[in-house]
């Protein structure tokens, strides 16, 4: 017997708002660093300037991902878009690890040929900054914690946050001392943390891409407890794979040897997502003499 319980999930957060504010902040300060750059002939400006620009693409195939999600299943898409936001977290951790290599790269090249920077201007700048950043993170907090897609926004805005606040440090020590190595310094180890925590995205998208089991769920507990219900005698073939960055599926086979199927099914797929977060089950019982390959209970 086949069993795909339906009910009526709680639906992921409405990212829209989030997105929008972030998007409208992130756009405005891109205009006024570039702005800045000009008028100061900062090439530091001017290049963080286009490293905000891809922030607000980045910001962008997030939310369109997000906006897929919500979109019911198709005949050629029959799970639906959810995993659009596994693919936008994807892309968000390979743009942030591009963007630290390039800095790293710039950066090396500054030790060996000084370029001056005006202290006050970027000093100024930055500040800006990291207003914008923090408030354009503090929108995907709450949802960054169940939601890789929003992690990765989140951890986008966080990580530029920190670039501004380095930034900061960085002008304020060169106005101080006319050290003009602090930029590059700082710049990299800024970049090295950042590196760090975009990897361990990549890491995670990069697993419910390839179906891997969410890292949340212990596959070995969940074989577990169905082994446990009553009537079953055996689990097998049982998978474990995100639909989208807030949506799980299992499948699995159960030797079980109850009387009501009906009641039985509705309990474990009931108990799947409240125990384990897995709202989507699709259950087949087998009779204890049942063969692989033979005749099953029926529907």
């Amino acid at each position: 017997m086949a069993h795909d319980h339906a009910h009526t999930h709680t639906p992921p957060a409405d990212l829209g708002p989030a997105f929008r504010w972030a998007v409208g902040l992130n756009t405005a300060y891109v205009l006024v660093e570039a702005t800045a750059g000009l008028m100061t002939g900062s090439l530091a400006l001017l290049a963080d300037a286009a490293h905000n620009l891809t922030d607000v693409a980045g910001l962008l195939i997030a939310w369109g991902a997000a906006v897929l999600a919500k979109r019911a299943g198709s005949a050629a898409y029959t799970f639906g878009y959810g995993r659009a936001t596994i693919l936008a977290a994807m892309l968000n951790a390979v743009a942030i690890l591009i963007g630290v290599v390039v800095v790293i790269w710039e950066a090396a090249h500054r030790f060996e040929t000084v370029v001056e920077v005006p202290g006050l201007t970027i000093l100024l700048v930055a500040l800006v900054g990291i207003g914008v950043n923090t408030g354009s993170a503090l929108l995907f907090m709450k949802s960054q914690k169940d939601d890789l897609n929003a992690k990765g926004a989140y951890l986008h805005m966080a990580a530029d946050a920190a670039v501004s606040g380095a930034v900061v440090l960085a002008a304020a020590g060169i106005m101080l001392t006319g050290w003009q190595w602090l930029d590059p310094a700082v710049a990299i180890m800024v970049s090295l943390l950042i590196a760090w925590t975009a990897w361990g995205l990549l890491r995670d998208s990069l697993r419910l891409e390839l179906d891997g089991v969410p890292e949340a769920i212990d596959r070995q507990a969940v074989a577990a407890w169905l082994g446990d219900q009553q009537g079953v005698s055996d689990v097998h073939d049982l998978h474990i794979w995100a639909l989208s960055t807030t949506s799980t599926a299992l499948a699995v086979h159960l030797v079980w040897d109850g009387a009501d199927a009906d009641v039985f099914l509705d309990h474990v797929t009931d108990e799947l997502e409240n125990e384990f977060g897995i709202g989507h089950a699709t259950v087949q019982l087998e009779r204890a003499t049942c063969e692989r390959a033979g005749a099953c209970l029926a529907t």
